[in-house]
């Protein structure tokens, strides 16, 4: 979880935001997503269609629901996510090995060409594409929080909210898991939209955690811990 504890560092995400956003907005004012269209506004802010408003607000309350239930206990997360027919894998040293591919461990969007074969090679599975999937550490407690947080990117995804899809992904890890911004002057006007969906939904997932732990006994303390990098799942 290092680069997603990276990327935790809000100063450094609102930059790169907000670099994204003039970007954006020197291209056109909308861009067409699969729950509708999004519109750049005079303050450079992002007005969302009242579907995916309202995708938003209801994986939002879903996830909230959910947490409740589990009583912060990981594995019932993981169960939750299997019974969807999501696959979590249990991997020895997982996060050493996911980092040659420039990933980490917890959610996994679906993956394509040389690194879904690696990533395959390492669940036993076959094949030059993969589906969603989850990869933990075998060897490691899990950290709940950052697994709440991996969860909620997932829930986003089941529920049909944009950013998840194979492409943006890959443009999400180049543009927010480096130091710079530079590069994304060079994106193409859709490519640009689909990479502001992709930011919004990560944003989503750590608002979400930060105001979970704002109101638990020990809260502050997890939040220093993931600022200044903790352990992966």
């Amino acid at each position: 979880m290092k680069n997603f504890l990276e990327s935790m560092k809000q100063k450094v995400l609102e930059r790169k935001k907000k670099a994204a956003i003039q970007e954006f907005k020197k291209r056109g004012t909308k861009y067409s997503g699969s729950t509708g269209k999004s519109v750049i506004t005079g303050n450079e802010t992002l007005t969302l269609s009242t579907k995916t408003n309202e995708l938003i607000k209801q994986v939002k309350e879903e996830v909230n629901n959910i947490h409740k239930e589990t009583k912060n206990d990981p594995e019932n997360l993981l169960k939750y996510i299997e019974e969807q027919g999501t696959k979590v894998y249990r991997v020895h040293n997982a996060s050493k090995i996911l980092e040659q591919v420039k990933e980490h461990t917890g959610f996994i969007t679906s993956l394509e060409g040389g690194k879904a074969l690696y990533i395959n090679t390492i669940t036993g599975e076959m094949g030059l594409k993969t589906k969603p999937m989850f990869i933990i550490n075998d060897d490691t407690e899990i950290d709940y929080y950052l697994l709440l947080r991996e969860f909620y990117l997932w829930y986003s995804m089941q529920k049909g909210l944009d950013g998840f899809d194979y492409k943006t992904q890959e443009l999400f890890k180049k543009n927010f898991r480096s130091k710079g911004t530079s590069g994304m002057e060079n994106l193409k006007f859709e490519e640009m939209g689909a990479l502001k969906e992709a930011i919004a939904r990560d944003s989503e997932a750590n608002e979400f955690v930060m105001e979970i732990l704002r109101h638990t006994e020990g809260g502050a303390n997890v939040m220093k811990k993931m600022q200044e990098g903790g352990a992966d799942i």
